[in-house]
């Protein structure tokens, strides 16, 4: 698999995520988030396994067809959110898999085009989408109250001066339209500053764009309770995520899908669904020293995993009730 002579993308956690996966020669996998191909060309060469890799962007699928040709029949690429996981597997006729890897959030390729506007450190287009549909960034600048503004910035950024920022945003666009990353970025440095060794102020109201854009969040509700149906007994979930709010989600997932009898005493004894995971990492694992030099993303990087048990999948969970694209968009 590695007779081409480009650079090699290598994933956060790639080699630990794999070997939770434990992929076995004839088993069926699938690659949740492809991005750059990364986990999918560690599990092609780890085993004779097969492939579904999944991506809304259509720029990685398009990234991946010399994979495609290098694996002769054993990877699949499909555009589509890794929310719909199930029904990608059904369409390709397989009524379980072996295992699924996702890897959640915005890839650096992402992050490396200007064009893209996803970061505030290079000047672009205010877009943030990571498939081809649906309002931008600069649509929901431009749209939202300053109450929503500063509750997507709040919740979806952990941003102290949410209010301040969105007080600017609205300020800002009644005298022009904010349509790039450097004049948005711009607009929160007036508000937010920071010592020398701290992040960019720009960094999270950026997050929080970009997750409530790509409905994020939900996303990896729906991707989590989508694997916990399509893996068969003994399949195994791996999941790396990059911030607080990602890895709470997939924590308290699994925690709660790896549960068996629990409960006081002293009270009624509450029907409970049987344990549908086993864990595999009672606490997450992250990036070594040696990995974080080479890639500086890796530091916030947290890996969790868990196996699939024989019980019947739980009923998939109500999705927390924070703002949503929809609303905002239809309200502003």
């Amino acid at each position: 698999m590695s007779g081409s002579g480009e650079a090699r993308h290598v994933p956060v956690l790639g080699r630990e995520a794999v070997n939770l996966l434990a992929p076995r020669a004839g088993g069926i996998y699938v690659d949740a988030t492809f991005g750059a191909g990364g986990y999918t060309r560690l599990l092609l060469e780890t085993a004779e396994v097969s492939v579904i890799g999944i991506d809304r962007d259509r720029t990685a699928i398009a990234g991946g067809f010399d994979l495609v040709e290098q694996a002769a029949g054993r990877l699949t690429l499909v555009e589509d959110r890794f929310s719909h996981l199930g029904e990608v597997c059904a369409a390709q006729g397989l009524a379980g898999v072996d295992g699924v890897v996702m890897d959640v959030g915005v890839s650096s390729m992402q992050l490396d085009q200007g064009d893209r506007g996803f970061s505030f450190r290079l000047d672009g287009p205010l877009d943030m989408r990571m498939g081809q549909e649906g309002p931008t960034a600069a649509d929901v600048i431009a749209r939202a109250s300053e109450a929503d503004l500063a509750n997507i910035i709040y919740i979806f950024g952990e941003e102290r001066h949410s209010r301040g920022v969105a007080r600017a945003i609205v300020a800002a666009r009644k005298e022009t339209p904010i349509a790039t990353t450097r004049a948005l970025a711009d607009i929160i440095a007036k508000v937010v500053w920071s010592k020398p060794g701290e992040i960019h102020p720009s960094t999270r109201t950026f997050q929080a764009l970009r997750i409530f854009v790509n409905e994020e969040l939900d996303e990896l509700y729906l991707a989590l309770s989508a694997a916990e149906r399509v893996l068969k007994p003994g399949g195994r979930l791996a999941v790396v995520s990059f911030h607080s709010l990602e890895d709470r989600i997939v924590k308290n997932f699994l925690g709660e899908r790896g549960k068996s009898g629990g409960g006081s005493r002293h009270l009624p004894e509450v029907a409970q669904d049987a344990p549908s995971f086993e864990l595999l990492t009672k606490r997450p694992i992250v990036a070594d020293a040696a990995e974080v030099a080479a890639n500086p993303r890796a530091r916030s990087a947290k890996l969790r995993a868990a196996a699939r048990a024989d019980a019947p999948a739980h009923r998939s969970a109500v999705l927390p009730s924070w703002p949503r694209l929809s609303d905002v968009m239809r309200g502003g």
